[in-house]
């Protein structure tokens, strides 16, 4: 070995690894990178302050540069590519080697992952990064899950660079298996979901009470000071303030409606569907994703079907941010029930509230109410949803009023607020002590002698619902 003793390797120096690269360095640690585009090296010995990275371009010489055992961590696209670089590097490593997918791989690709890797002897686990380019490089929150051993070894170095919160690193050991991974799916389902409810929330703004863009801005740069407090809404805050050089528009108004995505909001509602853990507001989102692509449908069908134009009261400006607020709560709380599910079902052991401290800093859905949702799993590890915890109670029923008032103005006039919808009928279903479900079940039991359970009788029963 040629044996240039950096600590630590990062394969895949885009944005994101080669932020995560140099936020290592600059914290004191001697790391090396490697990736087979030129110009990504140049890049990162531009943007290096010190002198303790370096980059490489043929992969030999990166494994040989690294240090005993080695550390090798992956930052590349989610799937083929990870198997790719997988089966690349292993037969260049010694046994007792760690390697760490940080990319939005499925868990699924993560538990055959680690049953690979670990009958080669070596230690292998998938952690969730989330904070974009920004939280790469300042400090993002991380969610490893996985061996803990390896996890034990690489844990002064995250703990170093990732966010601090009143002085706690945003990382914590998830789990066992692919938690890691999971907890991160979880997360982007949540971003997605309030995402979507922003963006719902803007167009009742613009379209139904067609305020001006300085007006709409002004509400936001309130919101990111108050409750609503959070990395999405002072993004959003910023993007409605901003206009190119020269320009007397704001450029959110020349961006094409269809947004993208790269699935993980997909995965998210898959899994959720096979937990039977309802998260109505994330599928939305998801959904609605998806709709905007439409754009040819959607313009035909604009002709053809007209809004009712009835006039939206102006009291509602004032109820926009507690409706919001309430529908991202709910959005939290879909999410963490889901977490919760799997957690029973795939034997994670996931700490719920520790999950909420590690989001509160360096992440994207990073926002004041994650303290509550702290406290709430702290008062109660084994709550069974945020929603019953008698805090987080007493703040949605404060805001109920709004948040349908606002909803009712919206449907009235044509504006569409599918996953505010869906979270008010959420919530209006999850309060139902008897819902109309016993309707479903003698439906079944009439086309398809399913069966269906009594009130107060034991046993199955069927009926023959048309005489012979």
């Amino acid at each position: 070995m040629k044996g240039d003793n950096y600590e630590f390797g990062m394969i895949g120096l885009g944005v994101m690894g080669r932020n995560l690269l140099l936020n290592m360095a600059d914290n004191g640690f001697k790391v090396a990178g490697h990736d087979k585009d030129q110009a990504k090296i140049d890049a990162l010995g531009k943007e290096a302050k010190v002198t303790n990275v370096k980059g490489f371009l043929s992969v030999n010489e990166f494994i040989e540069s690294l240090r005993s055992p080695r550390a090798i961590m992956l930052l590349v696209p989610a799937g083929k590519i990870v198997d790719a670089v997988l089966a690349e590097i292993t037969p260049l490593l010694d046994a007792g080697d760690i390697i760490i997918d940080g990319g939005n791989s499925h868990y699924t690709d993560t538990n055959r992952r680690v049953d690979e890797l670990k009958s080669k002897d070596l230690h292998f686990f998938g952690m969730g990064i989330s904070g974009g380019e920004e939280g790469a490089r300042k400090g993002p929150s991380m969610m490893p899950g996985g061996d803990a051993q390896a996890y034990n070894v690489m844990r002064p170095i995250f703990e170093k660079v990732a966010a601090k919160v009143d002085g706690a690193p945003c990382v914590t050991y998830i789990g066992p298996g692919a938690s890691g991974h999971f907890v991160k799916m979880v997360h982007n389902g949540i971003e997605y979901g309030i995402m979507q409810l922003i963006a719902e929330t803007y167009e009742i703004m613009k379209k139904g009470l067609n305020l001006p863009d300085e007006k709409i801005h002004e509400m936001f740069v309130g919101w990111s000071r108050g409750k609503l407090r959070s990395f999405l809404i002072e993004i959003t805050r910023d993007i409605l303030g901003f206009k190119e050089p020269g320009s007397n528009t704001l450029l959110l108004n020349e961006i094409k409606d269809e947004a993208r995505s790269k699935g993980t909001g997909k995965w998210t509602s898959q899994v959720a569907m096979d937990l039977q853990a309802p998260i109505t507001a994330i599928d939305t989102a998801v959904s609605m994703r998806d709709l905007s692509k439409y754009k040819a449908l959607r313009t035909t069908a604009s002709k053809l079907y007209h809004s009712p134009g009835a006039p939206l009261s102006s009291d509602i400006v004032n109820q926009l941010e507690d409706a919001l607020y309430f529908a991202t709560i709910v959005a939290y709380a879909q999410g963490m029930h889901l977490l919760s599910q799997a957690s029973a079902e795939f034997n994670y052991g996931l700490k719920l509230d520790k999950i909420a401290l590690i989001w509160r800093g360096g992440c994207i859905i990073r926002s004041a109410f994650l303290q509550d949702i702290y406290q709430a799993y702290t008062a109660d590890p084994s709550l069974p949803h945020l929603l019953v915890d008698g805090n987080v109670q007493k703040t949605v029923n404060s805001l109920l009023p709004a948040a349908r008032n606002v909803l009712a103005g919206a449907l009235a006039s044509g504006i569409a607020m599918p996953a505010h919808t869906a979270a008010l009928s959420y919530l209006d279903s999850l309060r139902s002590e008897r819902m109309p479900s016993n309707v479903i079940q003698a439906q079944r039991d009439f086309f398809g002698a399913h069966t269906y359970e009594r009130i107060g009788k034991e046993g199955v029963f069927h009926t023959q619902w048309i005489p012979k």
